[in-house]
């Protein structure tokens, strides 16, 4: 069929009836009461000037041809109008920081929002004049035949946009008369946060919330329970009020290995633990020896200008011990004391501390004997004394230590003692070698009581020395009172190569003592020196009356070992001396001083390792032992200063405030010298990461 047939068969149709008069007068008097009520509604608030009304968009948009033939369309355009600033909200709240900071508080657990199509938006419908509704009842009528297009999840019904509609206008309606408080009483709430997250929570009901757990703040670390031996730093003396400096020797080399951890994991280290004279004495020096063994050890001073201030002298007093061949060594007996208990398992302690035995183990020579004890909680005897002969027999027992138990550090030396007894070699070294954290809490545990057991066992012979392990617990504190008191050594071992330098380097000055209760005493003349200060030694200092009472325990030197003391001293008339002058000091003397010339007169007392009596040694101090130019001096004399100025600064005196890291590390990288063993090298890097870990 054309569609010039199609317009012949509509013209053929009969003309429309025409329109009555009383169904004109009814349209018309619809229409006018129409008018009317448009012109009531006029009055009405219509919203702000900013924003135009709700409802008229929301009809222009929700018309009923377009709800009727655009229902795909009218669902997805709706969810776009929610979702879109949902979405720009959310992220809003993200970027200014909603979420908790990592490492202050637990990420919060995320409540999920309801899915999409699970539950229906109420969308309000919009009042429509008669005549609309009435055409919507014809259109409903004539589709009614027709079958509806079914709704994907998701979009929604007809009614659905009409209730939307209806909540909107009046929501809006309800914020223009009532304000921002009338909304939050009509909108639906978040669940409330707790109130350390309160100003954080969403506002959207709809969007995902995050529910945050109670605020959990990372521990802080851990404050370290290490305890060490120290005292107040050595005041600055007056000659005319106390002339005479009195201290044991001290060769013991833990501070330096403690402070150089701390350097090396990156924090500077606590002045309580820095020793200076221990710092001083890790480092080898080649000071004039003796020639014989029958001179046990030979002094020597030096004088120079003092680095740090122009006003002072330093005097340096080495002493250097004999240095006995490994052949004429005498047989060993050596008890390993070990710490097995719970505090030792960590890396840095039982793990190390075997392998720290095994290269001694290495080091021993046939007639030597071995005897292990343990203690954790209880002593145990892992190993009777065994010759060293039978080498894998002791390493197969330094092997199968394992770690448990509290520490009953008495009983273990206890037993290590009975073992020593039960093997000791007359005129060899019997020695007791405690390897611990330092962790005494079972048992005897004061300083004092564990003192007298070893000043007991002293007696026969035995000596004792002290290897630390670990950090966090350690009692150095503890460990140089042992090993004070029992005529050892008491070392720090952070490294493998640390214990090689201790044990297999060492060992000779370590095991082999040539001479015991070794006391320094200087005297200063007063025509020639104002003030004096001792740099370190300052856990080692000795009565004046302690010097010649040779029941008075101090110091002992091994085979080859060298000790450097280093005094500050300020000379007559010099303009940085800091005591005034006595008011009532002594009158000059009538006639002059042989010995003026002198600046001091050191002495030094010893005992033979056997022996009961002890022997004196001395030496004047005069301006034959000066160099005029610091540059000038002995080039051990310059690192031994350099070293000395570092661990003054470390413990933070007061004399070395000024003085920059860098001069400490120039003067010792001009005295470095021969380094066979790369350890004056190793200051150099501890010199540069504190003068970086300072500044910051």
């Amino acid at each position: 069929m054309t569609m010039t047939d199609e317009f012949d068969q509509l013209g053929n149709l009969a003309p429309a009836p025409r329109a009555s008069s009383t169904a004109r007068a009814r349209a018309l008097a619809a229409a006018m009461q129409a008018f009317d009520e448009t012109e009531k509604n006029a009055a009405r608030s219509k919203g702000n000037s900013w924003r135009p009304r709700q409802s008229s968009v929301l009809n222009r948009i929700w018309s009923t041809r377009m709800v009727t033939q655009h229902r795909y369309l009218a669902g997805s355009a709706l969810a776009t109008l929610l979702i879109i600033p949902t979405a720009a909200l959310l992220t809003f709240e993200i970027t200014r920081g909603s979420l908790p900071s990592s490492g202050q508080v637990a990420l919060p657990q995320v409540i999920d929002a309801p899915k999409p199509g699970t539950e229906k938006v109420q969308m309000p419908s919009v009042a429509r004049p008669a005549e609309s509704r009435q055409q919507d009842a014809d259109r409903k009528s004539d589709a009614a035949a027709q079958p509806a297009p079914s709704l994907k999840q998701g979009d929604f019904s007809e009614a659905d946009i009409a209730r939307l509609l209806k909540k909107q206008e009046a929501s809006g309606a309800a914020q223009r008369s009532t304000g921002p408080a009338a909304l939050r009483a009509t909108a639906p709430m978040p669940a409330p946060a707790p109130p350390a997250m309160a100003e954080r929570a969403m506002p959207l009901a709809a969007a995902p919330r995050y529910a945050p757990a109670e605020r959990e703040i990372l521990p802080p670390l851990e404050q370290s329970r290490d305890r060490f031996a120290n005292a107040d730093t050595n005041p600055v003396k007056s000659v005319a009020a106390d002339p005479v400096s009195t201290f044991s020797v001290d060769v013991d080399t833990a501070s330096y290995a403690i402070v150089r951890r701390s350097l090396m994991e990156g924090r500077l280290p606590d002045p309580d633990s820095v020793r200076v004279e221990e710092m001083i004495n890790y480092f080898p020096y080649d000071w004039p020896r003796p020639q014989t063994a029958a001179e046990p050890f030979r002094t020597t001073v030096t004088v120079t200008p003092t680095p740090w201030n122009t006003g002072t002298r330093l005097m340096h007093v080495a002493i250097k011990g004999f240095e006995t061949a490994p052949a004429a060594q005498p047989a060993a007996n050596l008890v390993f004391l070990i710490d097995v208990s719970g505090s030792m398992n960590a890396p840095d302690k039982l793990p190390l501390l075997k392998s720290a035995f095994r290269l001694l183990v290495g080091k021993l020579k046939p007639e030597d004997k071995v005897s292990i004890v343990t203690y954790a909680g209880n002593a145990g005897t892992v190993l009777e004394p065994t010759s060293a002969r039978e080498r894998d027999k002791i390493l197969a027992a330094i092997d199968n230590l394992r770690p448990g138990g509290s520490t009953a550090g008495a009983e273990g030396i206890d037993a290590a003692y009975r073992l020593a007894r039960q093997a000791f070699i007359q005129g060899g070294v019997n020695r007791v070698m405690l390897a611990t954290d330092g962790d005494f809490n079972v048992g005897a545990s004061s300083d004092e009581e564990l003192k007298r057991i070893i000043e007991q066992r002293r007696k026969d012979g035995i000596f004792l020395s002290v290897l630390g392990f670990g950090e966090g617990n350690l009692n150095d504190g503890l460990m140089q009172t042992l090993a004070q008191n029992g005529n050892g050594t008491a070392a720090y071992i952070d490294t493998l190569a640390e214990a090689q330098k201790a044990l297999v380097e060492e060992a000779g000055s370590t095991l082999f003592p040539i001479a015991k209760d070794v006391k320094i005493q200087v005297e200063f003349n007063p025509q020639q020196i104002s003030e004096y200060r001792l740099v370190g030694y300052e856990t080692r200092a000795l009565k004046r009356e302690d010097f010649n009472n040779d029941k008075v325990d101090a110091g002992d030197i091994g085979s080859g070992h060298a000790v450097t003391a280093i005094y500050e001293v300020t000379p007559k008339g010099s303009p940085s001396a800091l005591n005034d002058p006595l008011r009532y000091g002594p009158a000059a003397p009538a006639a002059p001083v042989a010995v003026s010339d002198e600046m001091a007169f050191v002495k030094i007392r010893y005992k033979q390792p056997d022996g009961d009596a002890s022997k004196l040694i001395t030496t004047p101090v005069t301006e034959m032992n000066a160099v005029r130019d610091f540059s000038s001096a002995p080039q051990d004399v310059r690192f031994a200063t350099a070293v000395a100025a570092f661990g003054q600064k470390l413990r933070g005196t007061d004399a070395l405030d000024a003085y920059p890291y860098r001069l400490i590390l120039d003067m010792a990288r001009n005295a470095r010298g021969e380094d066979a063993f790369g350890y004056r090298g190793g200051f150099l890097d501890l010199v540069r990461l504190a003068e970086t870990l300072d500044r910051r």
